[in-house]
Order: structure tokens, then C-alpha cells, then sequence
């Protein structure tokens, strides 16, 4: 005959396995894909690849200060003057607006570029970034 098996050693049989679960369930639903963001000197978007969004939103770019940018939406070149720009934060908005270059989000989904280089502090900088996000 088997000798019972004491009740704290189930205890810790039960909890071994339980963090077993806990940590293969971490690994396997851990967002995979590419995590480092956008290039630098880039800084931030917004909105961010792959979000969706209201119709309000505002396309916010973020570099260092001392940088200036051309906006691109859906392949159009947004006119300079629409682009509202925080020179000491480096922080460049945009949104659409009746009698701009487009007047409404159509809703689905939108591709954003923006290109920049260093106007102060050294020599230049350039660069470029592409995203999309979708509009509700």
C-alpha cells in the first residue's frame, strides 16, 4: 500500500504548477512585434501605427528642439502654414480643418509621413517616418 502524500507538500505541488501557468501564459500573450518606436531623433506620434481614432484627432510629432519638419497625409503635402509648431518643445501639430488642405477625417484608414532635418545646432539631420492608423 501507497503511504499517503502530506497535505502541505500537495500544497506546494499545486502552487508550482500554478506559477508555471502564470509564467507560460506571460510568454506566450507578451505583445510581440516591433517595440522600439519610432526612429531617432523622432521622438513620438501620434496617433500612434495602428490606432483608432475619432475624427477629431490631431497628428502630433514630436522631435527635439531646433528641428523642422514637411507633413505628408494620404500622399498630400500638408501647406507649412497649417502646422502648428512649438519651437521650445520641438512639438508639431496638426489637424483638418474647414478651408485647410482637408477639411474632415474620412473615416478608414490614413497614412502619415513626416520628413525632418536639424535647422539649428550642427549640421543637419534628415530623416523620414511613415505610419498609419485608421479613423472611426
Amino acid at each position: 500500500m501507497i503511504p499517503p502524500v502530506p497535505r502541505h507538500r500537495l500544497a506546494y505541488l499545486w502552487l508550482t504548477a500554478a506559477l508555471v501557468a502564470v509564467v507560460a501564459a506571460a510568454v506566450l500573450l507578451s505583445p510581440s512585434g516591433d517595440p522600439a518606436g519610432p526612429p531617432a531623433p523622432l521622438e513620438e506620434v501620434f496617433p500612434a501605427p495602428g490606432d483608432q481614432v475619432v475624427r477629431q484627432t490631431v497628428v502630433e510629432v514630436d522631435l527635439p528642439v531646433g528641428y523642422e519638419i514637411a507633413l505628408f497625409v494620404d500622399g498630400r503635402r500638408v501647406p507649412p502654414d497649417e502646422i502648428g509648431a512649438t519651437p521650445s518643445t520641438g512639438v508639431f501639430v496638426w489637424q483638418p480643418a474647414p478651408g485647410g488642405s482637408m477639411e474632415v477625417w474620412a473615416a478608414g484608414e490614413h497614412t502619415v509621413r513626416v520628413e525632418w532635418d536639424r535647422t539649428e545646432g550642427g549640421r543637419p539631420d534628415p530623416g523620414e517616418y511613415e505610419w498609419s492608423f485608421r479613423v472611426r
